[in-house]
């Protein structure tokens, strides 16, 4: 791992520490599992993004839901 420094405002400090005594790990931990956590929020994102513009570009015709529609039906008694 390698150190570095980052400039928190008081009110962030604060509510860091809180959290991480509250967690039971070290200010770097809860640091460490917040900004991965962000990481793959932001990549989530992004493929969201992707998808719909996937589908922008080639929409989802007709035929190819129908199907699911049909399977997915109550079954008749």
């Amino acid at each position: 791992m390698q150190t570095i420094q980052i400039l928190l405002d008081s009110k962030l400090l604060k509510a860091t520490d809180l959290a991480a005594k509250r967690q039971k790990v070290n200010r770097s931990a809860l640091i460490r599992y917040a900004l991965q956590e962000h990481l793959k929020r932001l990549r989530e994102l992004e493929l969201e993004r992707r998808d719909r513009n996937g589908y922008l570009v080639h929409p989802q015709g007709v035929e190819e839901y129908r199907l699911w529609e049909d399977i997915a039906a109550w079954p008749e008694d």
